[in-house]
């Protein structure tokens, strides 16, 4: 990572590289807002999951966001060469959206909210660690290097497994599949920063996941009938909602609009409080345990955050 001082409003200069600055109070307040719904984020999944299955969720959430993009775009006027121009990284970063959500639907049906949250979030990590080996400018310092470490080693204990867990297995099996969920996104993050999409609007890199998302989770949601089997309540339309509007259009916006402006690895590890906010409502919303494990654990997380980000 640069040594540079944080610059207040960078300029592009025509021809070269674009100038990234390093966290400011605006960009840290609105990550910690960012944060804050992503951590509700699998709690609003969970919470309504027996009347609306987890991969239906996130299709239907993804076809209507897409729709509403697509408005933004003609409103924006995004002309349809400009769309064409990004299609393959547009495509990869669908496809990897499309896992990454796929694989938060199938652990949701065996692991805790809470859980989720925390292994989707080392998502953060890997994209630092693929960043500072791919992306000139990103380079991770010595101490850059311990806050990671003591950041992941804090999730980790945060989440110990506890062998007297009921369903302890179907849990690991959850987990896992949130890695590999976590896995995905830091991927998509990696196919931006190396492809045209870097400096392509954010509105329309979010349409690319939204659009490939919607036509790939719907069809798979149809074939397994999940579509089928939904029993609408004023909890399912709120939660598909807060979904669709809070989290596929608002909050995935702001993150590429955060991630054209300021460096990615700060930005994803600061992210990591994301998983503290998803265990706090897990614990107040769904009566998920609040265990000493997280509580030392996130201590350490949050030292961490702030070794890599001051």
């Amino acid at each position: 990572m640069r040594d540079a001082q944080p610059l207040s409003n960078p300029v592009a200069i025509e021809g070269a590289a674009p100038i990234r600055c390093h966290l400011d109070l605006q960009a840290s307040m609105l990550m910690v807002l960012f944060c804050l719904a992503l951590g509700f984020q699998q709690v609003a999944i969970k919470i309504v999951a027996a009347d609306i299955s987890p991969l239906a969720q996130v299709a239907l959430r993804s076809s209507l966001a897409a729709l509403l993009v697509a408005a933004l775009v003609h409103w924006q006027g995004i002309r349809l060469a400009d769309m064409r121009a990004h299609w393959l990284p547009g495509l990869l970063v669908g496809v990897g959206f499309s896992a990454e959500f796929t694989f938060v639907a199938w652990g949701l049906n065996y692991t805790l909210a809470s859980h989720m949250s925390v292994f989707l979030y080392t998502a953060p990590v890997f994209a630092a660690l693929g960043l500072h080996w791919l992306v000139p400018g990103e380079q991770l310092t010595r101490r850059q290097w311990m806050g990671i470490g003591l950041a992941f080693g804090g999730m980790v204990f945060a989440m110990a497994p506890d062998t007297g867990i009921e369903n302890a297995a179907d849990i690991l099996r959850g987990d896992i599949l949130g890695l590999l969920a976590g896995l995905s996104w830091a991927a998509t993050t990696l196919v931006i920063r190396r492809s045209s999409l870097a400096e392509a609007p954010p509105l329309q890199t979010l349409y690319y996941q939204l659009a490939v998302a919607g036509l790939l989770l719907l069809p798979a949601a149809a074939l397994f009938g999940d579509l089928g089997r939904i029993q609408i309540s004023g909890a399912v339309v709120a939660s598909l909602a807060f979904q669709t509007l809070g989290i596929s259009l608002a909050a995935l916006l702001l993150w590429f609009a955060l991630l054209k402006r300021y460096f990615a690895s700060q930005l994803g590890v600061f992210s990591l409080l994301a998983p503290i906010f998803g265990v706090l409502f897990g614990a107040l919303l769904l009566g998920e345990p609040l265990t000493i494990n997280f509580l030392v654990g996130g201590a350490g997380l949050l030292v961490g955050l702030l070794i890599v980000t001051l």
